[in-house]
């Protein structure tokens, strides 16, 4: 059975369950679809596209992956830091809220 979302020191955990299937599958797909973005910018390198072109397409990579991590992060926040809160650990998410914020402004 997989157990809440506690903060590991470091890493992955896999008895952990960090997040909930629903945005699990919609990560997955948004990762897919950035999959397939990336390869269509690696096929318009090799045909020599404009590079103006190239240059769009890897803003809208870009944009995505960036979706992805906002994702991510709403995830942590609203899930293993909130249960860090809810378990009365407030020091411990109050340090994952500052990690939260200090990866995002990079």
């Amino acid at each position: 059975m997989l157990s809440t979302c506690i903060i590991p020191p470091r890493g992955y955990n896999a008895l952990m369950k960090y997040m909930d299937d629903k945005n699990k599958n919609i990560v997955i797909r948004r990762l897919k679809l950035i999959e397939g973005q990336v390869r269509g910018l690696q096929k318009m390198v090799e045909n020599d596209t404009y590079c103006i072109d190239i240059i769009t397409q890897t803003s809208a990579v870009k944009q995505g992956l960036s979706n992805v991590e906002d994702l991510l992060l709403e995830n942590h926040l609203g899930h293993c830091v909130h249960h860090q809160m809810k378990s009365g650990q407030v020091a411990r998410a109050r340090e994952e809220i500052v990690k939260v914020y200090k990866l995002k402004r990079k």
